[in-house]
């Protein structure tokens, strides 16, 4: 009996063993021993399979990282650094799919595809940390721009997903070091700055210019 892990096994053994999708779903069912509409109980068609692989990745990565004990306990900027660290940790037992699946994918200003549910599992996760750190006061809440830091975290996301498909190191330590890197310097723009003091003592001089007539001046 097909499972939908059964088929995503199934399907990475193939495209690593012979480089390239299936020709049809006939032909892949047929060589996995199943019914041809057995697959379509699960997927639509193969890059449906690589989008669910993806996908499944960022949610199981989720749930492992919000289980632990010290989760409740993080900042926003430590629960960035969680996510990032422990995906990529995860993503270790898939990285020749991933390679195979991130090399293939034409790069330009629209989410890919296959990374579509992946990016909704990020922007729902980002969403949830990056309001926690407002609330709290550990980000700025700045107008307009609030909303744009989601996809800030998203932007370096891929980036260091592009660089760890390259990353020749040891243990990957220097996507490691991307990572700490890249979350540190988004979350320092994240926060509040001296731009923002300068902007605020602009809005109050604008608000108040009337006070040195007042005082003589």
């Amino acid at each position: 009996m097909a499972t939908k892990e059964s088929i995503q096994n199934a399907y990475i053994d193939y495209v690593l063993t012979v480089g390239e999708q299936p020709k049809s779903v006939y032909i892949f069912a047929k060589q996995n021993e199943m019914a041809e509409e057995e697959f379509y109980n699960f997927f639509g068609s193969f890059n449906a399979i690589e989008q669910s692989i993806w996908t499944d990745m960022a949610a199981k990565t989720i749930a492992e990282i919000q289980t632990q004990e010290v989760w409740s306990g993080y900042t926003s900027r430590e629960k960035a650094l969680s996510f990032f660290y422990s995906f990529f940790e995860f993503a270790k037992s898939k990285r020749s799919f991933a390679t195979y699946s991130a090399n293939k994918i034409n790069r330009g200003f629209a989410t890919p595809t296959v990374w579509q549910g992946l990016k909704n599992e990020f922007e729902i996760f980002s969403t949830g940390i990056l309001q926690d750190g407002i609330e709290s006061g550990e980000l700025t809440d700045r107008k307009f721009f609030a909303d744009k830091y989601k996809d800030a975290l998203w932007i370096q996301f891929v980036f260091v997903l592009n660089f760890w498909t390259n990353d020749m190191s040891a243990g990957f330590e220097k996507t490691d070091e991307a990572i700490e890197k890249g979350i540190n310097v988004t979350f320092d723009l994240f926060q509040r700055s001296p731009i923002d003091n300068l902007l605020d003592y602009g809005k109050f001089l604008a608000k108040n210019g009337g006070i040195k007539e007042k005082m003589g001046f």
